[in-house]
C-alpha cells in the first residue's frame, strides 16, 4: 500500500482551517493542523470537527490538530497561513514586519522538524513572506512556493465568466508579477474557450476587470470588515499541494524564485511554473510585450524595496 503524503497547515484561522477542509474533502493527504500554544484547542476543536464530517463526506484521511510542531514532524508539504490578516484600510505592506516576524519562527520550526518539505506560503505581504522563509529555512529555492498567482488568476477567470456569462471552466488565464496593486495581468495570455480574450471584450471592459482583480482581497476586506477572503485562498493552496503531492506537471503562476529568469535576479515573483513532486519544477519565460516588460518589473522592484526593510 503507498504511504499517504502528509501535509501540515500552520495557523488555524480561517485560511488554514478551510484549507485542512478541501485537503480532506480531496483525500489529498493526512492533515495536521498547527497553531500557537496560545489558541490551545483551536486546532484540535477544528481537526476534531472536520474528522466527524468524514463519515457524511465519504473521506479517509487521518486530521490532527496540535499546539506543538512534533505532530507534524516529516511532513511533505508544510503550508504557513500564519501571520496578522488585514484589516479595512490596510495595505499588504502594513503586516510586513511583524508578519515577517511570526514567519521567521513558524519556518525555523519547520525547517526543524521536516526538513525534506515544501513550503506553500499564504501569508502577507506574499512575496516577501516567501523570500523570509526561503532564508530562514536553508531549503533550496524550488522547494519554496508562494500561493498568489492561482488566486489572482481565479479572481480574474470568475470576473470574466460573469461578464462574458459563460463557464468558469471554458477560461485560461495568466497573471504575473507581485500580488497585489502592481500584479500583471497578460490579456494576451488570456483565453475563453480558445479564443483570446481582446477577441471577446473591448479594452475598456477588460482594463475594468483588471482593476477589480488588483483589488480582489481588499474588496472583500471592505466587504467582511472583521477578516479576509479564504474560501478562494485555501481552494487555492489545495490545488497547487495537489499539483505537488500527485506530480502532475501542473503549469500554475506562482511566486517561484527568479535568477536569471525575466531578469529578476534572486527574488520570488508571480511567474507560470510547473510544479510537479519536487515542488517548482521549470519557470517558464513567456515573451512580454514592452509594456507588459515594464509593468513587470516595476512589481519586481516594489518587491525588492519590501524586502531591503526587513530584518532577518
Amino acid at each position: 500500500m503507498m504511504k499517504r503524503a502528509k501535509l501540515t497547515i500552520v495557523g488555524a484561522g480561517n485560511v488554514g482551517a478551510t484549507t485542512a477542509h478541501w485537503a480532506a474533502a480531496k483525500e489529498l493527504a493526512d492533515v495536521v493542523l498547527v497553531d500557537i500554544p496560545a489558541l490551545d484547542g483551536v486546532p484540535q476543536g477544528k481537526s476534531l470537527d472536520l474528522s466527524q464530517a468524514a463519515p457524511i463526506e465519504g473521506f479517509d484521511v487521518h486530521i490532527t490538530g496540535a499546539t506543538a510542531y512534533e505532530a507534524s514532524a516529516d511532513s511533505d508539504i508544510v503550508v504557513i497561513t500564519a501571520g496578522l490578516p488585514r484589516k479595512p484600510g490596510m495595505s499588504r505592506d502594513d503586516l510586513l514586519a511583524k508578519n515577517a516576524e511570526i514567519v521567521k519562527a513558524v519556518t525555523e520550526q519547520v525547517a526543524r522538524t521536516s526538513p525534506h518539505a515544501i513550503l506553500i506560503v499564504v501569508s502577507n505581504p506574499l512575496d516577501a513572506m516567501v523570500y523570509v522563509a526561503h532564508k530562514v529555512s536553508g531549503f533550496p529555492a524550488h522547494r519554496v512556493i508562494g500561493m498568489a498567482g492561482v488566486l489572482d488568476t481565479a479572481r480574474y477567470r470568475a470576473f470574466i465568466a460573469a461578464e462574458l456569462n459563460v463557464s468558469v471552466e471554458d477560461i485560461q488565464a495568466l497573471l504575473m508579477g507581485g500580488h497585489g496593486d502592481d500584479m500583471v495581468p497578460l490579456p494576451r495570455y488570456t483565453s475563453v474557450g480558445g479564443i483570446p480574450l481582446p477577441e471577446l471584450l473591448p479594452a475598456d471592459k477588460i482594463d475594468a476587470i483588471v482593476k477589480r482583480t488588483r483589488n480582489g482581497g481588499a474588496e472583500i476586506v471592505g466587504l467582511l470588515k472583521t477578516g479576509s477572503a479564504y474560501y478562494a485562498p485555501s481552494a487555492a493552496v489545495v490545488q497547487m499541494a495537489e499539483a505537488i503531492i500527485r506530480d502532475k506537471k501542473r503549469i500554475l503562476p506562482c511566486a517561484a524564485h527568479c535568477g536569471k529568469e525575466y531578469g529578476v535576479g534572486g527574488y520570488f515573483v508571480g511567474v507560470p511554473a510547473k510544479l510537479g513532486s519536487r515542488g517548482v519544477e521549470e519557470i517558464i519565460e513567456v515573451k512580454l510585450t514592452a509594456e507588459e516588460k515594464t509593468l513587470f518589473d516595476g512589481s519586481v522592484e516594489h518587491v525588492r524595496q519590501l524586502i531591503k526593510s526587513i530584518r532577518i
